[in-house]
């Protein structure tokens, strides 16, 4: 963050009641302290709220009243109602398993889009690093749930990971969503699953846990049904000792018993 510590502190009381990742990283950059009050967040926006009896904002240029100023960075604008404005700078950096998890995707036959608040400039270094190709900026949580939309339309199955209160909309839209642990609690409760950390490794291996499982349960409605149309019609007919025919039954629970627990290690690269 690119600001002396006298201008963090006046930011600091909104930074700290706001779940914005940026609002977080700013807070913790001002250290404890006192809060705002009166605190309504608008998500894409910013967060407005109270500070010593005055009314003050954080967020987006256009939230604080700067209307038409061009920003190709990571930044949060912070102002008094009526008051100057202040601009805090952000540099972004990677996930460190960012990279390995993408090419994980690729290799599961999956493509991987960026759908990002942020503005182009920051967005289009990262997916230039990652060498992905579909990537879209400067998106509000309507915008990441249209496009959600538009390519459920197309049929595909998207799963969505995001931990931000811009992404619950576009969570809560997907074919499957994910969300770490770490993620503000509305992106919690709008994921089917949250994994434990920040690590992005743990996408990857849910995709390779679930296809396995699908595999294994497919298996265990094939040996159920060899044994249904099988052995309890040659039974019912006489065919076959209901001793034996009980004893099979029993190794049908078995064999399907023993074929799920291949699931072992099955999220393992």
């Amino acid at each position: 963050i690119e600001a002396p510590a006298q201008t963090l502190a006046l930011a600091a009381p909104l930074a700290r009641a706001s779940a914005h990742p940026l609002a977080r990283a700013l807070a913790a950059e001002a250290g404890p302290g006192p809060r705002a009050t009166d605190v309504v967040e608008t998500a894409g926006q910013g967060v407005e709220g109270l500070i010593d009896g005055r009314r003050a904002r954080l967020g987006r240029a256009s939230f604080v009243g700067l209307e038409g100023v061009r920003v190709g960075e990571t930044e949060l604008w912070f102002a008094y109602e009526g008051d100057t404005c202040v601009r805090f700078r952000f540099s972004d950096q990677l996930r460190p398993d960012a990279a390995q998890t993408i090419a994980e995707l690729r290799a599961l036959g999956l493509s991987v889009e960026i759908l990002s608040g942020d503005l182009e400039g920051p967005v289009a270094r990262a997916a230039q690093t990652l060498d992905i190709n579909h990537w879209r900026s400067g998106l509000t949580p309507q915008d990441k749930a249209a496009a959600i939309d538009a390519l459920t339309a197309q049929g595909r199955k998207v799963l969505m990971v995001g931990d931000g209160l811009n992404d619950t909309a576009a969570l809560a839209k997907a074919h499957a969503a994910m969300a770490p642990g770490a993620a503000l609690d509305a992106s919690q409760n709008a994921a089917d699953l949250v994994f434990s950390g920040e690590a992005l490794g743990a996408v990857a291996d849910s995709i390779r846990v679930a296809r396995a499982a699908r595999s294994r349960a497919l298996e265990n409605f094939g040996f159920s049904a060899v044994y249904n149309l099988g052995a309890i019609p040659l039974a019912m007919l006489g065919f076959v000792n209901p001793l034996i025919a009980a004893l099979a039954m029993s190794g049908s629970s078995l064999v399907v018993t023993l074929n799920a627990l291949r699931m072992h290690g099955a999220g393992k690269a």
